[in-house]
């Protein structure tokens, strides 16, 4: 969570589930947010981001109600006291490697972090939204040789600036 005080953003803070199963996530992040928030009445999230999520989940022995909208961020969720404050956080997808989750959770709780969300992840490396499964960017091993496909700059570039026969 950003500091009191803290630049306001996009974000107050940052969340690394586990799991894509919100009612089994809810329990840990209620608990963590009660310094902020107090009772916890209600969670708001993207549909596709998460698995089935009952209207009504018990944690703590409270009804916490979980609202499921397409019109939000797919990459974050606000969570809502009964007193009707409110944070909205950073989603890190549970696939992100520890390092980088971590990175992406200081970025977004960061005093004067005023980044948009999409700007925070791809700034760390994160892109979610490439595929179905989040992923890091990573650069992998370049081919060999030349392929006919790559454009004579792209060769010059990957032989260290000496042109190639064609």
């Amino acid at each position: 969570m950003k500091p009191d005080g803290a630049a306001r953003g996009h974000v107050d803070g940052g969340w690394w589930p586990r799991s894509r199963d919100l009612a089994a996530e809810l329990p840990s992040l209620v608990s963590a947010l009660g310094v902020w928030l107090g009772q916890v009445a209600r969670v708001s999230y993207h549909l596709d981001r998460w698995g089935l999520v009952a209207r009504k989940v018990l944690v703590e022995g409270r009804v916490v109600r979980a609202e499921g909208f397409r019109s939000t961020d797919r990459h974050t969720i606000m969570v809502i006291g009964s007193d009707s404050r409110r944070v909205s956080l950073l989603v890190v997808p549970p696939g992100v490697p520890g390092g980088v989750a971590r990175a992406v959770l200081r970025s977004a709780a960061g005093s004067d972090s005023t980044a948009s969300v999409a700007d925070i992840l791809a700034s760390n490396g994160v892109h979610p939204d490439r595929d179905s499964n989040p992923h890091v960017a990573v650069p992998g091993p370049r081919a060999a040789g030349p392929s006919a496909a790559e454009p004579e700059e792209e060769r010059w570039e990957a032989e260290g600036g000496r042109a190639l026969p064609a």
